[in-house]
């Protein structure tokens, strides 16, 4: 049998699969179908010799372009609210159709899908990936642009929304006065107090630009602790935010309580908080324009 041939028939063994994954993504059977013939589009041109598992690797090709389609979703402000409405399983018709059998033997129900409709798009994969396939944090931290103890968080907070433990209001507000604490903090000069409001045991993840960016501003003499891709312990990153953060504002990003830089009003740099027990337990600095462009962000007045 020759090799394209191969390719599609493992592809087609797939598809009901993949079809689940992006339907609970998008709760839409036509945006996953759409979703799916993307994923077959990038997998016939692509070199798969060196993938040992492909129902994993086509599994977040399809997530990451689930995660596009929401973001794309978020961003067309003028579309109707009621635009992405989740199809209905029970309402195909296809009798008995073995796809359509499993779905909905396995279906996450049309009630759900309304509550997803809420999740911001990192929220709603991660939570779909681990909550409903099992995807472990470790796979799904490079999908949704983010390290495994955030994307956790991402999984988590959706998780809560769903189960209707924790309105989101309340867990902002909670969020909102830990990095509050934080940036007076950064900005004053109370050590003491900026690690009181960090973990022990705190990393600090800087993407490439983030670096590079403080790097050259030590080369022009501008003094400031050198930034590097991990910083580890309550110590070690309240020295590299003390006195500090003076130009940051608190946004949501993505959903969640964080600071952005944005000099007229334009992002340079996103922080993103994962907050455990009251304290916060990993930050996540962003500096990549492109990354920067895929985040949900909103200024919060003081």
């Amino acid at each position: 049998m020759d090799e394209p041939k191969l390719l599609a028939e493992r592809f087609e063994a797939r598809r009901t699969h993949l079809r689940a994954v992006a339907y609970r993504m998008l709760g839409s059977w036509s945006e996953a179908d759409d979703a799916v013939q993307e994923a077959w589009l990038r997998l016939s041109r692509a070199d798969t010799s060196d993938v040992d598992n492909l129902g994993g690797w086509l599994t977040t090709v399809v997530a990451r372009v689930c995660l596009d389609m929401l973001r794309s979703r978020k961003s067309r402000r003028e579309e109707p609210l009621d635009a992405h409405a989740p199809d209905d399983i029970e309402d195909r018709g296809e009798g008995s159709n073995p796809e359509h059998d499993m779905l909905m033997a396995d279906s996450v129900g049309l009630a759900l899908l309304v509550v997803l409709e809420t999740l911001a798009p990192a929220e709603r994969v991660a939570f779909v990936l681990h909550d409903m396939f099992d995807l472990p944090f470790d796979d799904i931290a490079p999908i949704v642009g983010r390290t495994p103890a955030a994307a956790r968080q991402l999984a988590s907070r959706a998780r809560r929304r769903v189960q209707g433990a924790d309105p989101p209001e309340t867990t902002r507000e909670r969020q909102r006065k830990i990095v509050d604490a934080f940036l007076a903090a950064a900005r004053g000069d109370d050590f003491a107090a900026l690690l009181e409001v960090l973990d022990p045991e705190v990393v600090l993840h800087a993407d490439p630009v983030a670096v590079q960016v403080s790097l050259a501003r030590q080369a022009q003499g501008v003094p400031a602790p050198p930034l590097s891709p991990e910083i580890r312990g309550s110590t070690a990153v309240a020295e590299t935010f003390f006195g500090r953060a003076k130009v940051a504002d608190v946004a949501l990003v993505d959903g969640a309580v964080g600071l952005v830089w944005a000099p007229g009003g334009h992002p340079r740099a996103v922080f993103s908080f994962t907050i455990a027990n009251g304290k916060i337990v990993a930050i996540d600095l962003v500096a990549d324009p492109k990354r920067i462009s895929e985040f949900d962000l909103t200024i919060l007045s003081g």
